[in-house]
């Protein structure tokens, strides 16, 4: 293991370890309340273990292999001993896996258990990126005194709410995320990996949609089937949503996100709850997407965890450390969003610009969208390969897909903090999506994405304006550069493609094309809001 040891090293840029010699505790037995046992693998150095602070991990996704090593051997090597746990109805733990209804509980239990294990010592420290991190703040609020410090990365509070909006249904993350939960336990999961991941693309396609996941993967799946027909008011994902327990975090907190991550706003808004109760917290946005893989949060558990589970002080840094995509380089501020940073519009115009001034009196802007030929998603905050930054070109070359953009400019513009956008439009059906991407346009032409979102609307075949909350950011746009706005209707299958005929999306099967339109005139200042120093 000494080879896994040092590669593990070099890739997450870490420091030397105190030992590789490191000894695994496998299938550990931790009762639950109702009498399901979960197992867990303990992983210590092999002389001095014990006693040392105990990083817990608990995840959906198993604890040998590849995942235990990468999880659990950095951190077994650096000071802690690591507690690695499936989660009820994985791999082996006891009980049906019901996902995020039951980590409250099980986690509770999980720590009532491991502060009695006479290795356990008297400092713990929840650890884990995703799922692994949603687990930690299911409990945030009722943790024993061992507890010292919680690092989750890229994770929220209330994880599949912010895909489940009753304005935008984000499909392809909680469909896919329900796929893989589905079949990641059947034999050789690994090797069909690739297999099933076309599979899954080729079934949100489906129609009716409630047939989707038997299409994905031979099965109906109930969460599949409540992320198709309830969106985030529903009762169905009640007990989901632990947002309410941030304020009352007593242990520091170490939040680690990305700019296109899938969870990043409720990742932000956690973090500023933290603050707001004058909880010790502190943030780290880094440049990455959700499966980006990073040496950031090992670094935290090392410097930051490892020192309140030590009861010292972590290295000063102010609280919120962000990295500003287009200048390449790290910034630190004292708060999220930073101040210093004013709303400023940048108006849609005639002829496809983009500027401060109001519009003048101009015809309004038309498209046609079809959800037999949706408009498709091109990177962004999506967990497939094809995520993050990457060119717009061929898509803004689609003539469904409006684009506004600046002169040149003439001295760098920055840009950090939460963006929106307000659209006038009109449909000439009903129901439609009004999407806004916020781009960056280099001097060689290329238009690469920075943040967007998507709004749908009922009524949509009245004049109105369309309130369209996007991505936050940092991002600084160079001198010789343009900014770009593309306005359009949909980006599937990140986004479900709106049918047009306000039928239930589950049993949905007519499509109906639509006529759209944009507003820019003194009437309808259709514009994008940039917070600008």
């Amino acid at each position: 293991m000494s080879l896994i040891s040092r590669l593990l090293q070099r890739r997450l840029e870490l420091p030397p370890p105190a030992t590789r010699d490191v000894v695994v505790e496998r299938d550990l037995r931790v009762p639950m309340d109702d009498g399901v046992d979960l197992l867990a693998d303990r992983w210590a150095p092999k002389t001095g273990g014990d006693g040392l602070p105990t990083a817990l991990i608990r995840t959906p996704y198993g604890r040998s292999g590849l995942f235990g090593n990468l999880l659990a051997r950095p951190l077994a090597e650096r000071g802690y001993q690591v507690l690695i746990q499936s989660v009820r109805g994985g791999f082996g733990s006891g009980g049906v896996m019901d996902p995020l209804r039951q980590e409250r509980a099980d986690g509770l239990a999980t720590l009532g258990w491991l502060v009695k294990q006479p290795w356990c010592g008297d400092a713990i420290v929840l650890f884990g990126l995703s799922y692994l991190g949603y687990v930690q703040w299911a409990v945030a609020d009722q943790m024993p005194p061992q507890v010292k410090a919680m690092i989750p990365y890229v994770s929220e509070s209330a994880l599949t709410l912010e895909f489940l909006r009753a304005d935008g249904l984000a499909l392809e993350t909680p469909f896919g995320w329900g796929v893989l939960v589905g079949t990641q336990q059947r034999r050789a999961a690994v090797l069909r990996q690739p297999a099933q991941t076309r599979k899954t693309a080729r079934a949100l396609w489906t129609l009716p949609l409630d047939r989707a996941d038997v299409a994905a993967f031979g099965e109906r799946s109930q969460y599949c089937q409540d992320v198709i027909a309830h969106d985030a008011g529903s009762p169905v994902w009640e007990g989901i949503d632990h947002s309410g327990r941030v304020a009352g975090v007593s242990v520091p907190v170490s939040s680690i996100g990305g700019w296109y991550d899938v969870f990043l706003p409720g990742q932000l808004r956690d973090f500023q709850v933290l603050q707001r109760a004058g909880r010790p917290a502190r943030l780290t946005v880094g440049p990455w997407t959700h499966v980006d893989f990073s040496g950031v949060p090992y670094t935290e558990a090392l410097e930051f965890g490892l020192a309140h589970a030590r009861g010292e002080q972590p290295p000063p840094r102010p609280p919120v450390r962000l990295y500003v995509l287009g200048e390449e380089a790290w910034r630190d501020f004292e708060s999220w969003p930073p101040a210093g940073y004013r709303p400023e519009r940048f108006h849609l115009q005639p002829g496809g610009g983009l500027a401060a001034s109001p519009p003048v009196d101009s015809e309004p802007d038309r498209y046609r969208y079809d959800p037999a030929d949706p408009t498709p998603a091109a990177g962004g905050a999506r967990l497939v390969k094809d995520r993050g930054r990457v060119d717009n070109t061929a898509l803004e070359a689609r003539p469904d897909v409006l684009t506004y953009t600046t002169e040149v400019l003439e001295s760098d513009v920055e840009v950090i903090g939460e963006i929106g956008a307000e659209i006038w439009f009109r449909s000439s059906l009903p129901y439609a999506d009004v999407f806004v991407r916020l781009c960056d346009v280099d001097p060689a032409g290329r238009s690469w994405n920075i943040c967007d979102g998507l709004t749908s609307l009922t009524g949509a075949d009245e004049t109105r304006s369309v309130t369209v909350r996007l991505w936050p950011t940092a991002y600084r746009f160079k001198k010789g550069h343009r900014i770009r706005v593309q306005v359009s209707s949909g980006a599937f299958p990140h986004y479900a493609r709106n049918h047009g005929t306000g039928e239930p999306r589950p049993t949905a099967t007519t499509l109906l094309a639509a006529g759209q339109t944009v507003f820019h005139d003194p009437a309808h200042p259709s514009a994008i809001v940039l917070p600008i120093r």
